[in-house]
């Protein structure tokens, strides 16, 4: 950093007598804007007046051995310290801002102060207590390692004030940075945390959109062919063809279901009347081998199995013949008729006094 000496220049010297003695312009070199020329003659330093015209033939100009150039403005200057942390892999930088101003060129020139920076770091330098504010910190920890710096930055700069030679200095503010690696570790965890953000705000926008849909699909279908006719996405024409065909396949479709359904109902009973066919079959078959048949019970029970209806192959028709016949009674017994009479043949009882020998 070249303030507040900008240039340093060596002249050569002037020959030829006192009045025809003249140094060439273009052997001093042009002031920038805000800085002053400072001639060194002999073991002196002399300002060349400001705001004067430069004139090559003035004494000072003319035995000059040197000249240099002098910023006068008011500079802010940042100066840059490390300081250590927990870890010996990881430094903090504190960064002190100075204002700078050149009160007396001559000084400055004489001290020959390229860079003021230099001066400002070991007054930075000086506070021998300032690394142990950081010392006790890892580098994750910078918020309070920036507090504590600049408090005692600040005062330590009350106590002891930055002084160079010729320059009005004064400390302005401290910041502390981290590593270089930490602020990229920082950066990449940033952007990872954006990118998932952004990611979950997308899956929550697609949820919401869904759910939208969703609830807008349970409607029916005319109510998403409204909303679509509204936003101009469906044609009206080809969405009124669209239902009435839909309408007319339903249709279609229930008529045949309602076809099928009376047809298996139908197909059900018949199967239904053929199987209590086939099981009063089989009972008159089995009764057909017992020695007493009731057969007014047994027609209650076909009646009342066939719905009141007449089975085919089974009623009293004179042409059908009889499903039981008598047999032999036992020996030693009658047989009873239906009016209670004995049946002299057949060994059954009369009456009940007959039971008794």
């Amino acid at each position: 950093m070249n303030y507040p000496v900008i240039a340093e220049h060596i002249l050569a010297t002037v020959q030829g007598t006192w009045w025809a003695r003249r140094r060439r312009r273009e052997d001093v070199p042009p002031l920038p804007p805000g800085a002053v020329h400072v001639f060194r003659v002999g073991g002196n330093y002399r300002t060349f007046p400001e705001g004067m015209v430069f004139d090559p033939s003035r004494p000072d100009v003319l035995d000059a051995s040197s000249v240099s150039l002098v910023d006068t403005r008011a500079r802010l200057v940042d100066v840059d310290r490390p300081l250590p942390s927990v870890s010996e892999a990881d430094n903090f930088t504190m960064r002190a801002s100075f204002t700078c101003q050149v009160i007396d060129p001559v000084v400055v020139a004489r001290q020959g102060v390229i860079d003021v920076t230099v001066p400002l770091r070991a007054y930075l330098m000086g506070d021998s207590d300032l690394p142990r504010v950081s010392a006790g910190h890892r580098v994750e920890e910078i918020n309070a390692v920036r507090t504590e710096v600049s408090h005692r930055t600040t005062a330590y700069s009350a106590i002891v004030p930055p002084r160079v030679a010729g320059m009005n200095v004064e400390f302005v503010s401290a910041e502390v940075y981290a590593s270089d690696d930490l602020r990229d570790w920082e950066m990449k965890l940033r952007d990872e945390r954006r990118s998932w953000e952004l990611q979950r705000g997308q899956r929550d926008f697609e949820t919401q959109d869904a759910l939208r849909i969703a609830e807008l699909l349970s409607q029916g279908s005319d109510h998403v062919d409204a909303f679509g006719i509204a936003r101009k996405e469906i044609d009206l024409t080809e969405a009124a063809a669209r239902i009435h065909r839909i309408t007319d396949e339903e249709s279609a479709h229930r008529r045949t279901a309602e076809s099928a359904e009376r047809a298996h109902a139908q197909t059900r009973e018949t199967a239904e009347a053929q199987m209590r066919r086939d099981m009063l079959l089989t009972l008159l078959r089995q009764m057909s081998g017992s020695e007493y048949v009731d057969y007014h019970q047994v027609l209650e029970q076909v009646l009342r199995e066939t719905g009141g209806q007449a089975t085919p192959g089974v009623g009293p028709s004179a042409e059908t013949p009889r499903m039981v016949e008598p047999g032999q009674g036992r020996p030693g017994r009658t047989m009873a008729a239906r009016d209670g009479s004995v049946d002299p043949q057949g060994g059954f009882v009369k009456d009940e006094d007959d039971l008794v020998d």
